[in-house]
């Protein structure tokens, strides 16, 4: 999953990029409200974490720009505006959910997960497919009941891929859910990351699309 995270204090935003990259994510930051609108614009992530104490724009008002293009994108915002009539606005201006400043990372976690969940066909926290089973909650892969052993970008790839099975995923797609801006991507890294996938799970769990990119059929 691809995050773009929007907050302008530099020590809190390279202490969530961390903690949310040893989750499995992918984090594109940026600190001001234009460069959040540009970066919706041009290359959309699959969520969004707003402060609302911006340098240029209010984070509210760029909550209710992204809305006006787009009803779908997932918001959370973060934010040290606490009051009661703060967060009202902010779920009224087409916020999924508001946390307010200081917070517990677990809870950040927890309220990404949940998020998360809607975005894909799976209903609960574990996804299975033939004798696969991945756990979003626990990070872990399970074939026939025993543990996979899964690097982090392979479990990343698969999560994508098994979050939207029975649809194809771009080559593009997959790219910007396992690199962030700025790393450095081999032209080959994801066949590299299929293949040992393919050696773990059996040849045919990941089908090749010739020309477009990957999917895993539904369960």
């Amino acid at each position: 999953m691809l995050i773009l995270l929007v907050e302008d204090d530099r020590s809190i935003a390279r202490a969530l990029e961390l903690a949310l990259q040893k989750q499995g994510y992918s984090v594109n930051t940026v600190d001001s409200g234009g460069a959040a609108l540009l970066a919706v614009a041009t290359e959309r992530p699959d969520l969004v974490i707003l402060d609302l104490g911006l340098p240029d724009i209010d984070g509210l008002e760029v909550l209710r720009r992204i809305r006006a293009g787009d009803v779908d994108l997932p918001i959370l915002l973060l934010t040290a505006r606490a009051g009661l009539d703060d967060k009202v606005a902010g779920l009224d201006g087409g916020a999924d959910d508001y946390l307010p400043k200081p917070f517990e990372m677990t809870e950040l976690l927890a309220r990404l997960r949940v998020m998360e969940r809607r975005l894909t066909t799976a209903r609960t926290s574990e996804i299975t497919i033939g004798e696969v089973t991945l756990d979003i909650n626990h990070n872990s892969v399970t074939v026939s009941g025993d543990a996979l052993e899964l690097s982090r970008r392979e479990f990343m790839l698969l999560k994508s891929l098994m979050e939207n099975a029975g649809r194809v995923q771009t080559r593009h797609a997959l790219e910007n859910r396992l690199y962030s801006w700025g790393e450095e991507v081999a032209s080959n890294a994801l066949e590299v990351h299929v293949h040992h996938l393919r050696r773990k799970l059996g040849a045919d769990f990941i089908k090749t699309v010739r020309g477009v990119g990957y999917k895993v059929d539904a369960a």
